[in-house]
């Protein structure tokens, strides 16, 4: 995505939330649905055009510096809740 290529994904596990809408989903295990999604891929300018841009957009959304910075959230929020004494609310 990061590099313009449109996306064909089956619509298991986590990735569908990490594609959003740049990327063409179908079923898992449906191989006609996949035939299909590929087809359009392929013969559809304008449609290629639309999911290349927006995996492009997607993908720079998911960059090291904010990763870096969400983990280090969620770990001083674990640290925060552990030092905190059982009982007292927050």
């Amino acid at each position: 995505m990061a590099l313009g290529a449109p996306v064909v994904r089956a619509d298991a596990a986590s990735l569908p939330e990490v594609v959003g809408d740049a990327a063409l989903l179908f079923p898992t295990g449906d191989a006609m649905a996949l035939s299909a999604a590929l087809s359009r891929v392929l013969y559809d300018l304008a449609l290629r055009e639309r999911r290349s841009l927006a995996g492009r957009e997607r993908a720079a959304q998911f960059t090291w510096e904010r990763t870096a910075a969400a983990t280090v959230s969620v770990y001083r929020e674990a640290l925060r809740l552990r030092a905190k004494p059982p009982g007292v609310p927050e």
